[in-house]
């Protein structure tokens, strides 16, 4: 006989072997960048062709995201969590090993096929390990803590390993932890098929779903300077996404049930989703920038910087789900979302002469922790009320959101820090004065329309969030 303190640590062992596996996956987004320039030298990447070692990876994971999540229900989320993080670990071996350009690129559009796969069926499993409320709050606070010392670590670890084992380890390092989690899957993890009287799978509704995500990704990220061809894109877009929804409204075994939209906080959470990302973005890739470009600091001494935005993160990740017990899951996110974007407007006072102490660490503590306040509100949010067998199906909405939301919000602010910055040039002059001010005015811009996106998110969730929600059967 099975006690419940021995069901109840099984649990827990478990979250610790999901916690494990989204260490992972963000560490792998942090960790990559740090050794892009060396890739770039080992392969003789051009700069066009470097981005395609991110981009490879983002349209893999964005564009299956949807699929992975709704695969797990059909077939079970165990079986699906397994079958990713092994072609995750042979991905990474894959690219570690690489020995040219387009090989590598490869391995990474496998490995963010891989993550699309285990990424939502972990959340999938951890929602349904644990009971809605305290307990589920407490353990999606802890995962959300992983997320963020995943990151901290991928920046450090980035270059420790680039410097002194090549890049080649950066891929590497992902080999054993994604194959000891697929071995320790089955012992740890129970199996749950949630769709057991229907197995039919809706192929044209993954056909449309899985090429507009993609396509709309790609053309995000590559749209600079292709006015045309980015207009006519979107456009197909559109027609893949009006057909998708024509086919799910048809369909006996719908891909994506319509029904589920019903759920009033699982729609305001993936509104919410789509710009929660911003302050994150803004200060790893922008605060990165002005680090380096502008005050002067070492690629290692920026990681270093970071630490206190990723531990703050961390630590309001855990605190997060004690004020959604005793506040309720709109409270917390609202003000998280408000206080990201007054943590934006900090960062938009940065100065050509500015020091780190004062322009960026009360900033990087701000934003850090707002991310994490509100991220474990939004993740509970997401999940309420919804039925077990729809589980798969609300973690691929909610990170298909977040992936989506990601690509739009950082082209988006490029863009306009870009423009903002070329057009000073243009006026002024290319002197190193007048470059590091551009740059830094291109910044401020940047940070002052992140901060507008998340006001608007703010909005979103006082206005769509519910705080309390009675369980429905959505038929």
């Amino acid at each position: 006989m099975v006690t419940k303190t021995a069901t109840d640590s099984r649990r827990w062992l478990a979250l610790i072997l999901l916690c494990a596996t989204q260490f992972m996956f963000v560490l792998d987004v942090s960790i990559i960048n740090v050794a892009l320039p060396s890739m770039q030298s080992a392969f003789d990447f051009s700069q066009q062709n470097l981005q395609w070692v991110i981009n490879a990876y983002t349209l893999a994971f964005g564009g299956f995201l949807l699929l992975g999540g709704r695969a797990g229900d059909l077939l079970g989320h165990r079986r699906v969590f397994i079958v990713g993080l092994t072609l995750f670990s042979l991905a990474s071996l894959m690219g570690g090993l690489a020995t040219s350009g387009a090989m590598l690129i490869t391995a990474r559009s496998l490995q963010g096929l891989g993550a699309a796969l285990s990424s939502p069926t972990a959340l999938s499993i951890l929602t349904m390990t644990f009971t809605e409320g305290s307990e589920r709050n407490h353990a999606l606070g802890v995962w959300g803590a992983t997320g963020a010392s995943g990151g901290a670590a991928g920046v450090l670890l980035g270059g420790i390993l680039t410097g002194m084992l090549g890049w080649e380890w950066v891929l590497f390092v992902n080999v054993p932890i994604a194959g000891a989690a697929a071995l320790l899957a089955p012992i740890f993890l129970n199996e749950t098929v949630t769709k057991k009287d229907s197995r039919q799978f809706d192929l044209a509704g993954a056909f449309c779903s899985t090429t507009g995500l993609i396509l709309l990704v790609f053309t995000i990220v590559n749209a600079e300077g292709h006015l045309a061809r980015t207009l006519g894109l979107l456009w197909l877009c559109v027609l893949l996404f009006a057909g998708f929804i024509l086919i799910e409204l048809r369909s006996p075994a719908p891909l994506v049930p319509l029904r589920i939209f019903r759920l009033r906080n699982l729609t305001g959470a993936n509104l919410v989703t789509l710009v929660h990302g911003t302050g994150p973005l803004c200060t790893l890739f922008f605060i990165s920038l002005y680090l380096q470009q502008v005050l002067g600091l070492s690629a290692l001494d920026s990681g270093l910087a970071f630490l206190p935005f990723a531990l703050a993160g961390g630590a309001s990740s855990g605190f997060a789900s004690v004020l959604v017990n005793r506040f309720g899951v709109k409270p917390v996110l609202t003000a998280g979302m408000l206080l990201m974007s007054l943590g934006l407007v900090l960062f938009a006072q940065v100065a050509v002469g500015g020091s780190y102490l004062i322009h960026v660490l009360p900033a990087s503590l701000i934003v850090g922790a707002s991310a994490g306040l509100s991220f474990v509100p939004l993740t509970i949010a997401a999940f309420m009320s919804v039925k077990a067998e729809d589980a798969g199906l609300a973690s691929g909405l909610l990170a298909t959101s977040q992936q989506v939301g990601a690509a739009i919000v950082l082209a988006l602010l490029v863009a306009v820090a870009s423009a903002h910055t070329k057009g000073i040039i243009a006026a002024q002059g290319e002197s190193p004065a007048v470059l590091a001010s551009a740059l830094t005015q291109g910044f401020q811009s940047a940070f002052y329309l992140g901060a507008g996106l998340v006001a608007l998110g703010a909005i979103a969730a006082f206005l769509v969030i519910q705080q309390r929600t009675k369980h429905s059967r959505l038929n």
